[in-house]
């Protein structure tokens, strides 16, 4: 599923009350700290699709020789959307998913704070 015009906010049963950025641990980017730094840094430029299979390459370390056929297999299963994103469920982060001629559904991020969520 890809997201248009939506803003998926915080899970209702996150613990966070102001948004926080995901750090590395154990000396490797965790699965949220990648998602923060392909959409941070790169806002409006990818769709879900392309941050789970982006993060799952770099998670992985894997280079993007076959990226078409890695992904096609990537994708052959099912996979969980931006609700259950730790982004949104942990760190306190709402993703924004505009549709206009020009974004084409693209995502970025948004603090909790911005969105004045109590």
């Amino acid at each position: 599923m890809s997201y248009k015009n939506t803003l998926i906010t915080i899970s209702e049963d996150s613990k966070v009350t102001s948004a926080k950025v995901p750090v590395i641990k154990n000396e490797k980017p965790t699965i949220a700290y990648i998602d923060h730094e392909l959409i941070n840094n790169n806002p409006y430029k990818f769709t879900q699709e392309d941050v789970q299979f982006k993060t799952y390459l770099i998670k992985n370390q894997i280079e993007e020789e076959n990226a078409a056929e890695l992904r096609e297999r990537f994708f052959s299963k099912s996979k969980a959307c931006f609700r259950a994103s730790p982004l949104v469920k942990n760190y306190g982060w709402g993703i924004n998913a505009k549709t206009a001629f020009f974004l084409k559904g693209y995502k970025a991020i948004n603090f909790l704070d911005v969105l004045n969520v109590d």
